[in-house]
């Protein structure tokens, strides 16, 4: 391997959004993540939905009045 064109790897500290934290080696020092694998539905087991920007309550909202009519094309 040539010296000096490889980044340092390195000890890195994640820190997931449910408060989970562990260590593994990356070329940054420190990462965060959104899901682990402590609070991630397929290592889980529980069923759980990932609502991002409130993207299910806004689509329950656009098509509950509406039902299946809405989804229909228009002529």
């Amino acid at each position: 391997m040539k010296e000096g064109i490889h980044p340092k790897y390195q000890e890195t500290a994640v820190h997931c959004g449910c408060g989970n934290t562990f260590t593994t080696r990356s070329t940054r020092s420190e990462l965060k993540v959104d899901i682990c694998n402590a609070c991630h539905p397929f290592y889980t087991g529980k069923l759980k939905f990932v609502d991002t920007a409130g993207r299910i309550d806004k689509f329950k909202k656009k098509f509950s009045a509406a039902g299946y009519a809405s989804l229909k094309k228009k002529k």
